[in-house]
């Protein structure tokens, strides 16, 4: 196997994918703010998310076929100047179109680096060591998002909004120098045909899927609202047909052979299964300190924060235990404790000690974190390597797909158990009653993320560790 300067490899593609998913979250809490200085409505403000996504949810089924199509340092150049271009436009932003414009362009960069970054390890590293590996990605992927709001609720205070951009734009620099010295050509170039049928179908149905659910979670209408119901249907038959179209093709844009691997399966449910989990909580934990405990935006962030850098950290290190005992026994028990803190999470009320959330929350974040990259990792081991950019496609392409959904279920559940208590209540106009129903629904939204850990939980008793021998794969009993 060819030696790499790993370590100049890895730090460079953790820097940029870093900086990338701080700034995506990082805006999450200036979105009022931002109401108030652009003069636009909520639903506006919320494009800025949606938006965000929805670029990812069209660019990453692509992946596959650019990392066959593009050299390593091609796509790496490529996906760190449209991040560096989006920050720099985002941070001389004067008005919302600006914006949104600089947000598709750092969606873009992110669509492409996140693929590259599992593909790159998974060519790299050799399987005994890929667990520690994807556990740095796990400590960018979880730690970054985590910091944005908290960061940003700081700069915000005492600076501006644009500042949550100036801040990336050097690290992103440095990423990319460290990137064009070290960074290798890692993957073969083969330049399969460009089947644009597949590309119209792909982006209809998986952008299709991911605005309809991404649509469902904000406005008023909700489910009921007949954007939401045409573009989730229309995303879905796209999607059925993408899929056909693919089976019937020498050469998939997106190869679904990797569905032939049973621990690639496995792998791929649990992964689905957290980031559900993940995304869920994350909405519903910051919107009950806020309305339903009556907390700063600033105050609920710092109490989210533990958590989240504690599985950030921990990421590595469950890599680790992995590479050494496999996935067996860190998935099942990590779902055991995900789910014992969503059942503890479904008792809250607004007299609960704040103590208390943040250890609750930092055992869910433990949980997960035992769970994620042992799960992945596992999984894209079982594949051949000509299959590697297709797995690294669908696994991030159907996060993002999962994520979408959970966060639309998450708010439904929400909305609706609000509804129903406060149409019970003597008095639905209080303070004191909003707030006992805002922790009515949340309770049900915890309910909802403690089924999904159940089902993972029955999962997780068929995973088996992927053993490599000449080339080929095999899960060992």
């Amino acid at each position: 196997m060819k030696q790499y300067n790993t370590r100049a490899i890895m730090a460079s593609l953790l820097i940029c994918g870093f900086m990338g998913l701080f700034s995506e979250t990082a805006l999450n809490i200036a979105i009022t703010n931002l109401m108030d200085v652009f003069d636009i409505s909520a639903a506006t403000a919320q494009w800025l998310t949606t938006g965000f996504l929805l670029t990812l949810g069209v660019l990453m089924p692509m992946t596959g076929m650019l990392l066959q199509w593009f050299t390593t340092r091609q796509l790496f150049i490529g996906s760190v100047a449209s991040s560096i271009v989006g920050t720099l436009v985002a941070a001389l932003s004067f008005n919302f179109e600006m914006l949104m414009f600089a947000r598709v362009l750092q969606a873009a960069g992110m669509g492409l680096l996140i693929p590259l970054m599992f593909n790159t390890i998974l060519v790299v590293y050799p399987p005994e060591k890929r667990g520690a590996a994807m556990g740095f990605v796990g400590l960018v992927i979880m730690f970054a998002p985590a910091t944005g709001p908290t960061v940003a609720g700081i700069l915000i205070e005492y600076l501006s909004w644009h500042y949550i951009f100036w801040l990336s734009l050097p690290f992103f620099a440095i990423g990319l120098l460290v990137g064009l010295k070290f960074l290798e050509n890692v993957t073969e170039v083969t330049r399969p045909r460009i089947d644009l049928l597949s590309v119209a179908l792909s982006t209809i149905g998986f952008g299709g899927v991911v605005f309809g659910f991404s649509k469902a979670g904000e406005g008023a209408e909700g489910w009921s609202s007949p954007v939401v119901l045409a573009t989730i249907v229309t995303g879905v038959v796209a999607l059925l047909l993408f899929v056909l179209r693919q089976l019937s093709m020498r050469e998939p844009m997106m190869n679904l052979r990797v569905f032939k691997f049973p621990m690639f399966i496995v792998g791929l449910l649990l992964v689905l299964s957290c980031m559900m989990i993940m995304l869920s909580t994350m909405i519903i934990l910051p919107m009950y300190l806020q309305n339903g405990m009556a907390l700063s935006a600033f105050a609920a962030g710092l109490m989210l924060l533990p958590g989240s850098a504690l599985n950030g950290f921990l990421s590595p290190h469950m890599g680790k235990l992995f590479d050494r005992y496999g996935p067996k026994w860190l998935v099942i028990p990590g779902l055991a404790v995900v789910a014992a803190a969503l059942w503890f999470f479904s008792g809250i009320t607004p007299a609960t000690s704040i103590a208390f959330i943040v250890a609750l929350h930092i055992a869910l974040m433990v949980g997960i974190s035992m769970v994620w990259m042992p799960a992945q990792t596992n999984g894209l081991n079982q594949l051949p390597p000509e299959l590697y950019p297709h797995g690294t496609a669908v696994m991030n392409t159907l996060q993002q797909v999962a994520g979408a959904i959970g966060t639309a279920v998450a708010v439904s559940i929400l909305t609706t158990g609000m509804e129903r208590y406060l149409g019970r209540s003597a008095a639905p106009g209080e303070v004191a009653e909003v707030a006992n129903a805002m922790t009515f629904g949340s309770q049900h939204v915890f309910l909802f993320a403690m089924i999904v850990t159940l089902v993972g939980l029955a999962m997780a008793l068929f995973i088996r560790r992927v053993i490599v021998t000449h080339g080929a794969m095999h899960p060992s009993h």
